[in-house]
């Protein structure tokens, strides 16, 4: 191949690499470089190993492509005839001790960081105070259940006191699933027969989005949710307040867990029709529907409470006038 050819076609594909890599990172959010601004002490430490790994890595990636063009344009063969090797250098003592203690002294360095801030996540000493609230976190097919220490529920959103140290307890009734919300901490998995506890302090306002992050099933990818993290006054109240809010839990419930596989609309996705489901106007048949689970369809309310259950089918019944013909139960 002519070497016009050959350097074309090598420009190309160099322009090419760095559009697509572009396109990557403007599409990816956050600019597909740097982690959500942190939430959280814990985040914030995450974030810091994340920066000084892409700083090392990042400066070993140009020296070696730096190296790489210098010794292309320095080498070339400049109209040698291809069959005529070029100069030949052997052995050079001091850069061999150089390039094998450098990444020695580099990976002490990021393990010796690494080390020292791990050791911070989770560590809420500097809060001032053992936590003061602890919130279950259930990981279910496909769908997040959180209960508080009054008893409330919520689904796929959880709420927390802003500033105000946490003490999260994950489990999961069913198969694996990883709780993860990126602005407030690292993974923590939900195992069967397993309880793991992750003990944070939120330090911003605002809602965070999560999401499983351990793959469960046909609907891993709608297990999403959202962390809402509220002055510690305003969570107080929405703590006592949504313990006797049942028609809300109703609603959220049908939302988070029902709508995902039969649609909004209670028709369209993965499940049955329910919209027009004679089963609806049953209450013991919904019941055991819920707690036992169908043909197809798994017991997704086998470890409801009484009160999460009777405002389920109460929303169900309202939202769809109790159905009117026949259909599929699960």
């Amino acid at each position: 191949m002519p070497p016009p050819v050959r350097r074309s076609l090598f420009v190309a594909f160099v322009t090419f690499s760095l559009a697509l890599l572009t396109a990557g990172a403007a599409l990816a959010g956050n600019g597909g470089v740097a982690p959500p601004s942190p939430a959280s002490p814990t985040a914030r430490h995450i974030r810091d190993i994340y920066w000084l790994i892409l700083g090392v890595t990042g400066g070993i990636f140009v020296l070696v492509a730096t190296t790489l063009l210098v010794f292309v344009v320095r080498y070339r063969s400049r109209g040698r005839p291809r069959e005529v090797e070029g100069p030949q250098v052997r052995g050079h003592t001091n850069l061999e001790l150089a390039w094998t203690a450098g990444p020695v002294v580099l990976l002490a360095i990021i393990a010796g960081f690494v080390f020292w801030r791990v050791s911070d996540i989770g560590d809420t000493s500097a809060a001032g105070a053992p936590a003061r609230e602890q919130i279950r976190i259930e990981g279910h097919q496909y769908y997040w259940e959180f209960v508080y220490p009054n008893g409330a529920i919520s689904v796929d959103h959880l709420r927390l006191p802003y500033n105000r140290v946490v003490r999260l307890e994950i489990v999961a009734p069913d198969v694996d699933h990883s709780w993860w919300v990126p602005a407030l901490g690292g993974k923590l998995d939900a195992i069967p027969g397993k309880t793991n506890h992750m003990t944070l302090r939120p330090t911003k306002l605002g809602t965070f989005r999560g999401q499983c992050a351990e793959f469960c099933g046909l609907l891993h990818a709608e297990m999403l949710s959202e962390t809402e993290v509220l002055p510690a006054d305003e969570y107080d109240s929405w703590v006592s307040h949504r313990k006797n809010d049942l028609p809300a839990l109703g609603k959220e419930t049908f939302v988070g867990v029902c709508a995902k596989c039969h649609g909004l609309a209670g028709q369209g996705g993965v499940g049955p029709n329910i919209a027009s489901n004679s089963l609806l106007g049953d209450r013991k048949g919904i019941t055991k529907l819920l707690r036992n689970g169908g043909i197809k369809m798994p017991a997704v309310g086998k470890d409801w409470p009484q009160e999460q259950l009777d405002a389920t089918i109460a929303y169900l019944q309202q939202r769809f006038r109790q159905g009117s013909s026949g259909g599929g139960q699960g």
